[in-house]
């Protein structure tokens, strides 16, 4: 069974972490966002489920399902 996969970019919006895209470009451009406990700048990079985003000291798992 395959996991789901989100784009970094559309995850901050998804924990309303950023209002648009280009709120979420921002954060990643400025290196404020960590995807397992290392500074990721890739808007597209893709997470799957128990990967930990954190920004400003707010910690996030992706979940196994996503919901629309």
């Amino acid at each position: 069974m395959a996991s789901e996969t989100i784009r970094l970019g559309q995850f901050l919006k998804w924990v309303s972490l950023a209002g648009t895209g280009g709120e979420a470009k921002v954060l990643i451009q400025q290196g404020e966002v960590l995807v397992n406990g290392e500074v990721e700048t890739r808007r597209g990079r893709q997470l799957v489920a128990g990967d930990r985003v954190e920004v400003a000291g707010q910690v996030f798992l992706v979940p196994e399902r996503l919901a629309p």
